[in-house]
């Protein structure tokens, strides 16, 4: 059925709902009544969340969010707490950490008219964003090795909004298909759909079977910063509000698909972040039976959701779509690929072999 650029998008889902406009007097104001800070503030992009770099006269930089009216304080709290939680099992791991208000609440409930956000700070770090770097072999195994201590941290954490729905969870990903008239012209759209009648007919079916807990789920370029003087040590991993409770394989898959080269075979790059991982948590022969299709599927919710959300909000469609023109290229290239030619890869990758 088609779907119009106001149409609610499957699920409810709070990728419906518009950021509400905040300047940055008014992030200024919240951070001072609220937090008892004095600071410059300046936006920074976001999806759904009012976002501001805010400065203080030592030059202490935060980040001040004010989330999105239709996100649930308790799917907040549990990004919070998750952060906290991680840090608690690994100390070191590069992740922001939230800023106690005036009275210690880690978040603060600001009334308006669109109905009442959440404001929260967290600390800021420091680092060059993945794509102002150039990239490497020993970058991409470092991203994999990332995310496989943050998921050790993580393995034991719950929380009662682990299991909401979000879009963005490849476990939902077969409702995206209302979205394919958005798809931009000049496009082959049966890519996309050909790979999501793959992975709804091989890896959903799965997926239930398949060890889960709490993920990350979105370790794309911009979440990832690295250090300056050496671009292959990830120095930060931010923006966890895409995280949810799914098949551990998912947080591989995810990061994976925002690694694929332009030359060479079609999967290397993602091979390599699939070893980094793999050296930290070791990957059962029923995650790799699937990994190729939860990669392929990633880049699928890139396109689908892209082109509905830049239909639906044209003067953040550069923001919107920063990741597509790469997610087309991975799908034709890896339309190049058998599954099993693309599962023997993966898994020669996950051993540590050449492939």
């Amino acid at each position: 059925m088609m779907t119009s650029p106001r149409t609610r998008p499957p699920a409810g889902d709070l990728l419906a709902t518009g950021v509400p406009p905040l300047d940055a007097a008014e992030a200024e104001r919240l951070a001072r009544v609220h937090f008892g800070l004095a600071v410059t503030a300046r936006p920074l992009t976001g999806e759904r969340d009012s976002n501001f770099l805010v400065t203080d006269a030592d030059g202490r930089r935060l980040v001040l969010k004010l989330g999105n009216p239709a996100e649930e304080r308790a799917v907040i709290d549990f990004q919070t707490r998750a952060l906290q939680h991680a840090r608690s099992r690994d100390p070191h791991l590069p992740l922001p950490q939230p800023v106690p208000a005036r009275d210690g609440a880690l978040m603060v409930d600001i009334p308006g008219p669109s109905g009442a956000r959440v404001l929260r700070i967290l600390s800021y770090l420091d680092g060059l964003p993945l794509p102002e770097a150039p990239r490497s072999p020993a970058q991409r195994r470092a991203i994999g090795a990332l995310l496989a201590r943050l998921d050790r941290a993580l393995g034991d954490f719950t929380h009662p909004a682990a299991d909401h729905a979000l879009l963005w969870d490849l476990q939902q990903a077969a409702k995206v298909r209302e979205l394919f008239p958005h798809l931009p012209p000049g496009r082959d759209h049966g890519l996309p759909r050909r790979f999501l009648d793959a992975f709804e007919e091989h890896a959903l079916p799965a997926l239930p079977g398949l060890r889960r807990q709490v993920i990350h789920n979105d370790a794309n370029p911009h979440n990832l910063l690295v250090a300056r003087d050496a671009p292959e040590v990830v120095t930060g991993l931010i923006d966890f509000g895409d995280m949810v409770r799914a098949p551990l394989v998912q947080e591989l898959a995810v990061a994976a698909a925002y690694q694929l080269l332009d030359e060479g075979h079609p999967l290397a790059g993602a091979a390599d972040v699939v070893a980094g991982f793999a050296q930290g948590m070791a990957l059962g022969p029923e995650e790799l039976a699937v990994l190729f299709d939860l990669i392929a599927t990633r880049l699928v919710l890139i396109v689908a959701i892209g082109g509905w959300r830049a239909a639906r909000y044209p003067d953040n469609a550069a923001y919107i779509l920063r990741n597509n023109a790469a997610a087309w290229t991975g799908l034709e290239r890896l339309a190049a690929l058998t599954r099993d030619e693309a599962r023997a890869f993966l898994a020669a990758a996950a051993r540590g072999d050449s492939p």
